[in-house]
């Protein structure tokens, strides 16, 4: 992914579209954050995706469609991900959340080569690993 200083047609800084002399690369928003979602469901701790509202204080476990709880922006000089997860019971959050952090921001740069500024972990549930009993 070339990062590149010309503006983009809206006229904003360009970070996930790039010109290059064989053509135009666009990376869409939802790839990214495809990216994110797969690196942050392989997270030892992270249970799964969840939705990112809350339904009567509910979260909801994503099985499909896991960048629905992936929300990513870009901003000045990069991107920020938002990313919205159930964590397995008896986990320390902290912890998990930090992993995961370090694992999306990875996964990100590397397929994209664009900065990823900041990584938002919203632990929207707890949940007991019923596979384990």
């Amino acid at each position: 992914m070339a990062q590149t200083s010309q503006e983009s047609d809206a006229g904003t800084p360009a970070r996930l579209a790039g010109a290059r002399e064989r053509g135009r690369i666009e990376v869409y928003p939802a790839a990214v954050a495809a990216l994110a979602a797969r690196a942050a469901s392989e997270c030892y701790g992270v249970m799964g995706m969840a939705g990112r509202g809350l339904r009567a204080g509910v979260a909801e476990l994503l099985r499909r469609d896991l960048h629905r709880g992936v929300e990513v922006r870009e901003v000045e000089g990069g991107l920020e991900v938002d990313v919205f997860v159930i964590v397995n019971y008896g986990m320390r959050i902290t912890e998990v959340a930090h992993n995961l952090q370090s694992a999306v921001r990875f996964e990100v740069e590397r397929s994209t080569g664009v900065p990823v500024l900041g990584v938002n972990v919203f632990v929207q549930g707890v949940q007991e690993d019923r596979g384990t009993r």
